[in-house]
């Protein structure tokens, strides 16, 4: 499989199961959460789904710009790790699953970055 082609297998993946985390939140979480852990599973729904779609411009940067290739790498790992420990939060009630979004948050960041990289040295 070329990478481009799991890149968008991903970004399909990953939209898909923001869509499942999503309604599972809305309907069978919602009444059950405190509503800040709520609002932690909606920002990790939504940061899900933002790099889903932006896994995809990652696939159509790369028959234009070779060099953006690394930042799905890390819209990936991001999406793991950032979106999975708001999950995780809201889910268990665990408060030191806070201490891992950062990582997952930074990764994003770095994805945006090598993305513009990418881009400007193409």
């Amino acid at each position: 499989m070329r990478t481009e082609q799991l890149f968008a297998a991903s970004g399909a993946l990953l939209g898909g199961l923001s869509v499942i985390a999503g309604a599972f939140g809305s309907h069978f979480l919602k009444a059950r959460l405190h509503p800040d852990l709520l609002s932690a599973l909606e920002t990790g729904v939504r940061y899900q789904m933002y790099h889903a779609l932006a896994l995809f411009a990652v696939v159509w940067a790369c028959s234009r710009w070779p060099l953006v290739q690394p930042s799905g790498w890390f819209f990936i790992a991001g999406s793991v790790i950032f979106c999975g420990s708001l999950y995780a939060l809201a889910v268990t009630g665990a408060r030191s699953w806070g201490a891992v979004t950062p990582v997952g948050g930074a990764a994003f960041i770095i994805g945006w970055l090598l993305f513009l990289r990418g881009i400007w040295r193409g």
